[in-house]
């Protein structure tokens, strides 16, 4: 389990308390929600897309009509947290005119209207982060650059993007490299290999976090990379977790700004076992935060006895000291709720009977 995305899908939930506790935004409307875990896979992604445009229940349509089996289960929705899984829904969700915000696809393609005419996203293409990358380069006066890439729609866009803009700049790029982190071993040291023989001592990364991992870990082995200056993405130059890596001192890049959601904390912290057994996810969370099994549930383990401290606790999960991309979840939700406010509310009242189709909104 993501301990990061968990936290997104808790300021999801956090967002619309707020929201259904505000006498200004859809005033005597309770937002309600479902929460999906896409797991990162297309598959899944499909799968949720799937059922929030036919909704959960098995239904057989026996009349001449198809009104009932053609209503969407919702009006719009969050996610997905990475530009693949976005995209998959996407193909999907536009064709019911179902709105999806993502606060953290970046891929440039998804700007596309003709292709995703229901997506939306409150972070920035990665059109705009290729060029500002170009643009550093350039600033610094390194004109002999390596470039390594996810083998994804977010790398290979990204990066394809980046290459273009480069070359406007009168940037000489020694080698392009891609991999991901499913592919054979043999594919990520070859990568590996091709950054230790080659010339360029700057490389500029298109690399999702799993991926930039993987990367280091197998540079660090030996021979060891002359020293290198990394230019990161926002998908992983802002996390600590690559402080521990000494190659990437001094790497610079862009990230989301940081952000301060008030009561956010607080919420993500009053949780107790009995809560955590509400929700497969939150059992999830808890059990392996703990390394104990919460009563009712089949994990494996000691039995949780309630002196687990979720406030002692130190993981993404808990760490709201820099809310880049949670806060886009937070503007996100807030979108959707003003999108809704603008289709059954005046300037006083909402009408808790009106109709409206997911286009509308």
């Amino acid at each position: 389990m993501s301990f990061r995305e968990l936290r997104f899908a808790r300021a999801m939930e956090f967002t619309i308390h707020e929201i259904n506790n505000r006498t200004d935004l859809l005033p005597g409307i309770t937002l309600g929600y479902q929460i999906h875990d896409s797991c990162s896979a297309v598959p899944m992604a499909v799968k949720a897309a799937l059922q929030f445009t036919n909704g959960m229940e098995a239904f057989y349509n026996d009349t001449d009509s198809c009104s009932k089996s053609a209503a969407a289960a919702v009006p719009a929705l969050v996610g997905d947290s990475t530009s693949t899984p976005s995209i998959s829904m996407a193909r999907i969700l536009g064709l019911f005119g179902i709105a999806q915000v993502s606060h953290y696809a970046t891929c440039a393609c998804l700007s596309d209207k003709r292709q995703y005419p229901a997506f939306f996203r409150t972070v920035p293409s990665d059109h705009h982060q290729a060029a500002a990358l170009a643009k550093t380069v350039k600033h610094f006066g390194w004109t002999w650059i390596g470039a390594v890439r996810s083998d994804t729609d977010y790398g290979n866009y990204g990066m394809a993007s980046f290459l273009k803009a480069a070359q406007e700049e009168g940037i000489c790029v020694e080698y392009s490299e891609s991999y991901y982190r499913t592919q054979p071993r043999s594919k990520l040291e070859r990568v590996a290999n091709v950054i230790r023989r080659s010339t360029a001592r700057v490389i500029v990364t298109f690399l999702a976090t799993g991926d930039m991992k993987l990367l280091l870990e197998e540079l660090a082995r030996q021979p060891p990379p002359p020293l290198l200056q990394w230019i990161g993405t926002e998908a992983w130059i802002i996390e600590t977790e690559f402080l521990r890596f000494n190659m990437c001192a001094g790497a610079i890049g862009f990230g989301i700004p940081r952000s301060v959601i008030p009561g956010l904390r607080e919420f993500l912290l009053d949780l107790s076992p009995a809560q955590a057994l509400k929700s497969p996810l939150l059992t999830e969370f808890w059990e392996s935060s703990f390394s104990c099994s919460l009563k009712g549930s089949s994990g494996g383990a000691r039995e949780c006895d309630g002196s687990e401290d979720i406030r002692a606790l130190q993981n993404p999960y808990t760490d709201t000291s820099q809310l880049r991309a949670t806060n886009m979840v937070y503007k996100a939700t807030y979108a959707i709720a003003h999108a809704i406010h603008g289709v059954i509310c005046n300037d006083t009242q909402c009408d808790k009977s009106a109709k409206f189709t997911p286009w509308q909104v």
